[in-house]
């Protein structure tokens, strides 16, 4: 069973999914980074400077300033500006996924075209194979 074990680990696949989940992981939090640090504030800005993640609904009976004053207390709140934040997030991560996988296809070379297996007959127009001499259909001889 160690055996098996691995021999599955060292197959090309399996590294190449590991290196793609760290590298995923590592790019993930350069791009949070991104949209809570740059593009949030610069969006709130122009918004009226609001700030995102301060963006809640108290569902506790006392008023708090902030978030963070309402997350110390301990009361419930519904945090739909770190939601926003997430969905932002999502987007970019979504975009630069698909940039990626764009580049990656249009350097791949097209697959050459398949040779013909078929012909038509110069008299008859009937499809016959290329190989033919003569079109069974018609009985023509062909070049």
């Amino acid at each position: 069973m160690l055996k098996e074990f691995k021999e599955f680990a060292m197959r090309g696949n399996v590294i190449d999914l590991a290196i793609g989940v760290i590298i995923g992981g590592a790019f993930g939090k350069i791009v949070s980074s991104f949209v809570a640090d740059v593009t949030m504030p610069l969006i709130g800005l122009l918004l009226g400077k609001v700030n995102f993640a301060n963006l809640f609904v108290n569902l506790g009976p006392e008023k708090y300033e902030s978030l963070a004053a309402a997350q110390e207390a301990g009361t419930p709140t519904l945090n739909y500006g770190l939601f926003i934040n997430a969905i932002v997030d999502f987007l970019i991560v979504a975009f630069v996924i698909f940039l990626v996988v764009k580049g990656i296809n249009n350097m791949k070379k097209p697959a050459p075209a398949a040779a013909p297996t078929t012909k038509k007959c110069p008299y008859c127009f009937t499809e016959i194979a290329i190989e033919a001499k003569r079109c069974p259909n018609c009985t023509s001889q062909l070049d």
